[in-house]
């Protein structure tokens, strides 16, 4: 009983546990986003044209994508406090590369090793928050972690880039480095496992990464099986085009191209780019809740209502900032922030569809599918941006234009059409599948 009320109020030492988780996943996003005010910058220095520069955030978020699966497994075999570490360390071992590097190999290699640090950190701090609070408390941690966490964003865009100015790239990105170093040692020494008075040596136990809850897992399924049986269910195949379509845009101006776009594309002034970025990430932390809020509300209406309007109104105001004749005045790009803000929360829509229709031995896998689906559009909208410019012979800072970059933005309209297409073939399979609207789960 004493044990039981312990787990159910949380005290001091918990709430401190997930403060410094917290805190590690704000560094992650820094260092995730660490390049996204200083493209320009990263152009010149590595002497790399669109495409090469493209590479850095491609290769990155392909290696995070590529290690969800296996962290989960080490996950489940060493826990939280020892992958946080690691995670820690591997970025710093990425920013101390990046801070000397000169050569696209070397800045690659660099990227790399952060793309792999950073995907330990969140499903990390999402087992502390499992394994640490009770399940009722879960939920919201879980919300609270991915919105402040997204603080990082700004960090990167403007401390980041302002040291960066005053001083030089070397020290900029070594400071990067020493930061992931303190977090290193800063999560080893605070946070734990699990706490003392529960046992959990005596079964496996898997973690539901959008909620937090803790399953007990009685038998293994074969990945492969799991894999086809998880896609064969067009719920699953509902919350991979979901999350196909709506983040990418975001992600893209946010991990490379905005910066360029802004200053070099629209003549604005570094300083006034980088407090139009911010907005995006204040939107984000704004529209999240609403969109949440309605997605619990109406649950049968979540693609028609929520996901498929957002996607349409990301590729209508970049189409109304791509047409506008001249560069676009400042409210139009603060409404372009605006739209790309809601890729984000939508995109968090696709996960409910994979709690929704998954059985839970087949969770973990339906949402490593859907989570998929973003990295997969945003490796896709990054790299087309950079070939694009690179075929009309604008891959340099000192030859981008605002022409250019008009025609290389065109290039995420298929990614959208395809998407949401595909988001309303698959609604329409998953009500069949479930036997119609009324039979639904809310």
């Amino acid at each position: 009983m004493n044990n039981a009320l312990r787990l159910d109020r949380p005290g001091w030492r918990t709430w401190v546990l997930w403060g410094v988780g917290l805190l590690a996943y704000v560094v992650s996003i820094v260092n995730r986003t660490s390049l996204s005010a200083v493209g320009v910058d990263a152009a010149t220095r590595f002497h790399a044209d669109a495409s090469a520069l493209s590479m850095f955030a491609v290769i990155q978020l392909f290696v995070y994508g590529a290690m969800q699966i296996p962290v989960g497994l080490l996950l489940d075999r060493f826990g939280a406090r020892p992958m946080i570490a690691i995670g820690m360390v591997l970025m710093a071992l990425g920013q101390l590369v990046m801070a000397f590097a000169d050569a696209v190999g070397i800045g690659i290699l660099a990227r790399v090793l952060i793309g792999a640090g950073d995907a330990a950190i969140f499903p990390s701090v999402l087992r502390v928050i499992a394994t640490w609070f009770p399940a009722q408390r879960a939920p919201l941690l879980v919300q609270l972690t991915g919105i402040i966490g997204q603080f990082g964003q700004i960090i990167a865009v403007v401390p980041l880039a302002a040291l960066l100015h005053a001083t030089s790239w070397s020290v900029a990105f070594g400071s990067v480095a020493g930061l992931g170093v303190l977090f290193a040692v800063l999560t080893y020494a605070i946070i734990r496992n699990r706490p003392p008075e529960r046992r959990t040596d005596l079964v496996d136990t898997s973690v539901d990464t959008q909620t937090g809850a803790i399953r007990v897992v009685t038998s293994a399924a074969d990945l492969r099986q799991g894999f086809r049986e998880s896609w064969a269910h067009p719920g699953t195949r509902l919350g991979f085009w979901s999350h196909f379509a709506t983040p990418f845009a975001g992600t893209a101006f946010m991990l490379l191209w905005g910066f360029p776009f802004l200053t070099a594309g629209e003549g604005l002034p570094a300083a006034t780019a980088s407090l139009i970025m911010t907005t995006l990430v204040l939107f984000g932390i704004v529209c999240g809740p609403v969109i949440g809020a309605l997605s619990s509300r109406h649950p049968t209406r979540r693609s028609r209502w929520l996901v498929l309007p957002v996607v349409v109104f990301q590729a209508l105001v970049w189409i109304a900032v791509i047409a506008w004749p001249g560069p676009a005045p400042v409210w139009l790009l603060i409404v372009l922030m605006f739209a790309l803000s809601t890729g984000g929360p939508a995109s968090m829509i696709a996960f409910d569809h994979a709690r929704t229709f998954t059985p839970s031995h087949r969770l973990s896998t339906a949402t490593g599918i859907v989570n998929g689906g973003g990295f997969l559009a945003a490796l896709l909208a990054i790299l087309f941006i950079g070939v694009a410019m690179d075929v009309q012979g604008a891959g340099t800072p000192a030859t981008y234009s605002l022409d250019a970059f008009r025609l290389a933005f065109l290039t995420q309209v298929p990614l959208w059409l395809v998407g949401g297409i595909a988001i309303a073939v698959e609604r329409g399979r998953t009500i069949r599948h479930v036997g119609g609207f009324d039979k639904l789960p809310r």
